[in-house]
C-alpha cells in the first residue's frame, strides 16, 4: 500500500530560506565584512514576504495543489524582462472549479503591489459585473495573459506574451471552465492569435481548446468609456444564457 505524501508548505520553505540568509549575513559580519553586493530588485522583493496561494484543504482536489505549484513557478520565473521590474507576480486567483474564467491583459500598479489580479479600479468594476451576474469573485477564476506588470502599464510585447502564456494554458487545462471571458483585445490575441480589434470581436462567440470564449471590453476601457457598459452587460447575459442561468433580480 502506498500513501501520497503531503506537499510541503511554500511558506515554510520561504521562512527557512530567510533564516538561512540571516545566518549567512551574521556570519559575514562576524568575519569582519562591512559590505555585501546584492541585486536591489531582489532586496526589494525580500523586504516583504511573498504572497502565497492558500494551501489546499485536506482532501481537496489535486487541482488546488497543481495551481499552487504553477504559482510557485510563476513567482520564481525570470524568463522575460518583466521579472526585473515587478514587485510581485500575479498568478491569478479564484475557484478551483469555476464555471467562468475571466482573463485580462496584465497586472497594473495595485496588482503588482498586492500579487492579486484585478484589485485596482478596473478590478472593482469587474467585481460589480461578476456580482451582477450572480457570482462572487471566489466563485470564478480571474487571471491575465502575463503574470508580471509591464512598465507603465504598457501593452505586453509579443515575446513577453508568448513566454508567459504556457502558465495560463496550464491553468485553463486544470480549471476546465465552462466559459472563458476574454477582457480586451490583448486577451483575445494572446489566447487565439486573432488580430482584429475588440470592438469588432466583442459579443461574438469564439472557442479556445473546445471551451466557449466570449470577447468583451476590458473594465479599464469602461472606466474611460462608460457607454460601453451596456454592451458588456449584453455579453455577460449571453454568457449566463450559455450556462443555463439568468441574471439575478437587480437590488
Amino acid at each position: 500500500m502506498t500513501t501520497k505524501s503531503k506537499p510541503s508548505d511554500p511558506r515554510a520553505g520561504w521562512l527557512a530560506l530567510a533564516r538561512e540568509l540571516e545566518s549567512h549575513l551574521l556570519h559575514l559580519r562576524e568575519e569582519g565584512a562591512t559590505e555585501v553586493e546584492a541585486d536591489p530588485v531582489q532586496v526589494r522583493r525580500l523586504a516583504e514576504p511573498p504572497v502565497f496561494p492558500p494551501p489546499a484543504a485536506e482532501g481537496a482536489p489535486e487541482t488546488a495543489d497543481s495551481l499552487a505549484a504553477i504559482a510557485r513557478e510563476v513567482d520564481a520565473c525570470a524568463r522575460c524582462p518583466l521579472h526585473s521590474t515587478r514587485t510581485r507576480t500575479v498568478p491569478g486567483q479564484g475557484s478551483t472549479a469555476p464555471e467562468i474564467m475571466f482573463i485580462g491583459e496584465g497586472p497594473g500598479a495595485d496588482e503588482d503591489q498586492q500579487g492579486l489580479a484585478f484589485v485596482g479600479r478596473a478590478g472593482q468594476l469587474l467585481t460589480k459585473i461578476i456580482e451582477a451576474m450572480g457570482f462572487t469573485r471566489d466563485q470564478v477564476f480571474i487571471g491575465n495573459i502575463v503574470k508580471c506588470r509591464p512598465p507603465g502599464n504598457r501593452v505586453p510585447m509579443p515575446e513577453e506574451m508568448q513566454t508567459c502564456l504556457p502558465f495560463l494554458r496550464r491553468q485553463i487545462a486544470l480549471l476546465k471552465p465552462k466559459v472563458i471571458v476574454a477582457l480586451g483585445a490583448t486577451a483575445v490575441k494572446g489566447l487565439l492569435d486573432v488580430q482584429s480589434g475588440i470592438t469588432r470581436l466583442r459579443g461574438q462567440w469564439m472557442s479556445y481548446e473546445g471551451i466557449d470564449l466570449m470577447p468583451t471590453f476590458h473594465p479599464a476601457y469602461l472606466l474611460r468609456n462608460p457607454s460601453g457598459k451596456k454592451d458588456v452587460w449584453e455579453d455577460m447575459k449571453a454568457v449566463l444564457a450559455r450556462l443555463g442561468r439568468e441574471p439575478p433580480p437587480r437590488k
